[in-house]
């Protein structure tokens, strides 16, 4: 993708921004003085104003809102695109595109042929925006492309994709403005952006309609209480505008239940998805609605395992976030207290976590594998060169946080059911996971942790700051005290809050790229308080309450750079996790409800800037119903009483029955902190790498000064050059990552791996097996072999190894059973040396019905001693994926490269 649509968006923002400036936030009528203000928003206690756009407090169950998204006013004529055959990006190499202008309200492209970039010179005059309703006729020339089907039998593209005429299923066009998409693993599915050729003259034409009135977009203007909340914790203090936003959340709450007492997890999204109701429980429903919370994890289960419902490749193990189930089951017993909640939930956990030890632990990093926990569109935050096998092998930090705190809760939970041995193995693993992370990924320099280990063999740290990954690392005491509060006072901090990952990555449309998450800002503010940070919490919290008022709803996400929820990829109003982590701020932070299995630990946080007066009542914990006063603020409590005597601790025991008064007292300390604001700032194009006969060389990158190189995992060399020598006669893997003047770095390129061939072994499988009889192309040798669960359940395969090293292990193989982003038949095998395990290997969805689509699964390094061994591919119990019926894979051939 060129950076035409990039530039559009930052222009929008430097206008919306010039906007606010024109009017000051604090120029609306407001009652009393900010609660928080900066030159882009401010929060009063009756109101939120945003330049213009003004949200105002009614009454505790009323608010308005003025707001209207600015998205379709500053839309650039400049329309990048690309087509694609069958809907997949293989027309030309990432980040060569086609660019046209369209400067009237009905234009047309020129004739493109098929895989020729064409970019538009015309001179576009400033401030020209794109018309209204403008219609865009785009023609293709496909006749190349059809002439190879007929003399040939196949085209093949830029992109070295081999394409058959059979397997032919029409042409569709991607794009980055709307209704064009660059989700290419669903395009096939997409028959608006299907090219159609109705004379057969082997021309493709499309006309879309861009900028039109129905994407323009608005939310409700006003809000008026309409359900009967009662029943559930009533707060009310001298702020009206917390007071209003905490109504509408407990009213969308409600609204999340669904007829069989199950959460939906959006408006927009029906359904129970594991990763969406954990952190929605963990943040306050299983205070709110222990049941709810009970039957809709319960719905995750099967085969008395956690359900993995969504990532990338096929789900589970590419995706292993499932874990976090564990710590929102633990969640629910200790607001509950029920024994046999915790007996069942113990045995599903443990299921679960010895599959994980087996399929995604890494016993050399201490390190569990898997797709970055919720962040699982692949794009929005991998490289575009990762392929789910590499996502699989990639170790991300939330994910590990994850599963650290998942096994700190099964050590918890064998430890209330008298259960030691057990307990004390748990937490031997918990604390190698915590070792892992604090090794593995720790950022001395910048203050946090990095994003993810990846690479292949060779593994490299991406530096980028992971918004909701640091904060689980200070929740569930990954990092130390002092580490804690270095994370919350060095993570970058934007204008609208705290993104999900920072430096952006260019050319990708905002989504989790560009995006800020209000549960995630809810996370990052329990962090914040956690942390001791003042000044981080009261700005968190202001950027929670911010979207939730002018949007008049909980939405799902908004655009970072412009606070809009208009320009997302997908949104959904009414979120069950960003209204979960609404009401958060008043359990949580402001009254600090800590669970314990035994007791309620309140350890309260108000910011001097909400400081005042608070009331909750009928709050409901366990067999009590407690009414709740606060006053004062700060995090020191300077008397706290129940029923009028000293409450030792802060502490209520889970024991306590019937209805009890509670008032609390703070000590009025201010608590200080640091915020590292940050404009928001996007990274280079990772650069292209390819290697001929002893040297390195890549395309020059856009704004990059020097480029720096990775031989192994380590820095070889620096360098202002676009090209390297490099030893031809030993096994290497090389990355390459472009720097910009600041000193911010790109992705690393795919790795190019050099090896002598002498260290290269390659054993065809169907000399091992039997010959599958599919047709199916572009295997080598004479053949390939099927995997199934009906089918070879084991393959074992003679190898003779000439000297002994490390080596690693992969298989070439197709999959297409199902998309690259989506469903759950990634097929799984466990890897078996003479008879012995030494690792899992995972072959993840490549495209519906795309079986003569061939890849690499990830490796597994082996020490291998000179002479004969037998390495064997086996389904084993743990193998068994999320669809438990579909389980298949083709094999090709298996590596064996001696890499140490």
């Amino acid at each position: 993708m060129t950076n035409h649509t990039f530039k559009s968006s930052i222009l929008f923002s430097l206008l919306m921004l010039g906007a606010c400036q024109s009017q000051k936030p604090g120029s609306a009528s407001t009652n009393g003085s900010a609660i928080w203000q900066s030159e882009t928003y401010a929060v009063y206690p009756d109101s939120v104003v945003q330049g213009e756009y003004v949200a105002r407090v009614v009454s505790p169950t009323e608010l308005t809102s003025n707001y209207k998204s600015q998205a379709n006013a500053f839309k650039s004529p400049g329309i990048t695109f690309k087509f694609a055959i069958n809907g997949r990006d293989n027309e030309m190499k990432s980040g060569s595109d086609h660019f046209f202008n369209c400067l009237s309200g009905n234009c047309q492209t020129p004739l493109i042929p098929f895989g020729e970039q064409y970019v538009d010179k015309t001179q576009v005059p400033n401030n020209t925006y794109l018309e209204p309703n403008s219609k865009m006729t785009v023609r293709l020339d496909m006749r190349p492309v059809l002439e190879a089907f007929e003399k040939q039998g196949f085209y093949t593209t830029k992109t070295g994709d081999k394409i058959y005429k059979e397997d032919f299923r029409g042409v569709y066009i991607a794009g980055g403005t709307a209704p064009l998409s660059w989700d290419f693993d669903n395009m096939h599915r997409n028959e608006g952006a299907k090219m159609q050729d109705t004379d057969g003259d082997g021309i493709y034409e499309i006309t879309l309609t861009l900028n039109a009135p129905a994407d323009d977009k608005s939310t409700a203007t006003h809000w008026e209480m309409s359900k009967d909340v009662s029943a559930f914790p009533q707060y009310s203090s001298d702020y009206a505008v917390t007071d209003a936003l905490y109504n509408l959340a407990l009213e969308e709450m409600i609204n999340a239940v669904e007829p069989d007492s199950t959460f939906r997890t959006g408006k927009e999204w029906a359904g129970v998805w594991t990763r969406d109701i954990s952190y929605s429980i963990i943040l306050s429903m299983a205070q709110l609605q222990p049941q709810v919370s009970k039957y809709s994890l319960m719905r995750k289960v099967q085969n008395g395992k956690i359900i993995q419902d969504t990532g990338t490749g096929g789900a589970y193990p590419v995706s292993t976030d499932r874990m976090i189930w564990a710590t929102a089951a633990w969640e629910v017993y200790k607001a509950t207290g029920d024994k046999t909640w915790l007996r069942d939930t113990y045995e599903i956990i443990t299921n679960s976590i010895e599959d994980d030890l087996l399929n995604a632990f890494n016993p050399q990093t201490g390190l569990v594998s898997g797709e970055s926990s919720f962040l699982d569109w692949r794009e929005q935050t991998y490289p575009r060169w990762m392929q789910p096998a590499d996502i699989y092998e990639s170790e991300n930090l939330g994910t590990n946080a994850v599963h650290f705190q998942a096994n700190r809760v099964a050590a918890m939970m064998a430890e209330e059911l008298g259960k030691q041995e057990a307990a004390e193995k748990y937490k031997k693993t918990a604390e190698r996971i915590k070792e892992g992370i604090n090794q593995q990924l720790w950022q001395e320099e910048r203050g946090y942790y990095g994003q993810y280990l990846y690479g292949r063999n060779y593994k490299v740290l991406s530096p980028k700051a992971e918004a909701l990954g640091e904060a689980l690392t200070v929740l569930f005491g990954v990092a130390d005290a002092e580490r804690s509060k270095t994370i919350v006072a060095s993570t970058p901090v934007t204008d609208y809050g705290t993104p999900n990952i920072f430096p952006q990555i260019p050319g990708i449309p905002p989504y989790h790229n560009n995006g800020i998450w209000p549960f995630v800002q809810s996370y990052w503010s329990l962090a914040a308080a956690k942390a001791g940070n003042e000044k981080a919490l009261t700005e968190s919290i202001s950027a929670i309450y911010r979207p939730a008022a002018l949007f008049l709803t909980n939405k799902e996400n908004f655009v970072a750079s412009t606070g809009d929820y208009a320009g997302t990829q997908i949104n959904s109003s009414n979120m069950l996790w960003s209204l979960a982590g609404n009401l958060s701020m008043v359990y949580k932070v402001f009254f600090g409800m800590n669970f314990e299995a035994n007791q309620l630990v309140l350890k309260p946080f108000v910011p001097k800037a909400f400081a005042g007066n608070r009331k909750l009542t009928n709050y409901k914990y366990r067999n009590a119903v407690l009414n709740l006063e606060m006053s004062g603020y700060g995090n020191e409590i300077k008397s706290i009483m129940m029923d009028g005597k000293p409450l030792e601790n802060a502490t209520i025991p889970a024991s306590i029955t019937g209805e009890h008064s509670i008032k609390i007292e703070l000590a009025n300390n201010e608590a200080g902190g640091e915020v590292n604001h940050v404009a928001m700032y996007t990274s280079p194009e990772t650069p292209k790498v390819s290697y001929t006969s002893g040297k390195l060389s890549w395309p020059a990158v856009e704004g990059a000064v020097a480029y720096q190189v990775m031989r192994n995992g380590k820095e070889l060399e620096k360098t202002e050059s676009t090209s390297l020598n490099v030893d031809a006669n030993s096994y290497a893997e090389y990355m390459v990552l472009a720097v910009d003047g600041n000193g911010v770095t790109s992705f690393g390129s795919e790795p190019v791996v050099v090896v002598p061939d002498k260290y290269k072994l390659v054993y065809e499988v169907e000399k091992s097996a039997p010959k599958a009889s599919y047709a199916y192309r572009d295997y080598s040798g004479t053949g390939f072999v099927e995997l199934s669960k009906q089918h070879n359940k084991q393959v074992q395969v003679k190898v003779e190894v000439p000297e002994d090293g490390v080596y690693a292990i992969d298989f070439r193989y197709a999959n297409g059973n199902g998309p690259i982003n989506t469903e759950n038949k990634a097929a799984i095998r466990t890897l078996q040396k003479d008879g012995n395990f030494v690792g899992t290997i995972v072959l993840p969805q490549r495209g519906v019905d795309e079986w003569s689509n061939w890849g690499f699964t990830n490796s597994v390094e082996v020490p291998l001693e000179k002479g004969s061994h037998t390495i064997s591919l086996s389904f084993e119990p743990n193998n068994e994926n999320m669809n438990v019926e579909v389980n298949q894979a083709m094999v090709d051939y298996m590596r064996v490269i001696k890499i140490k």
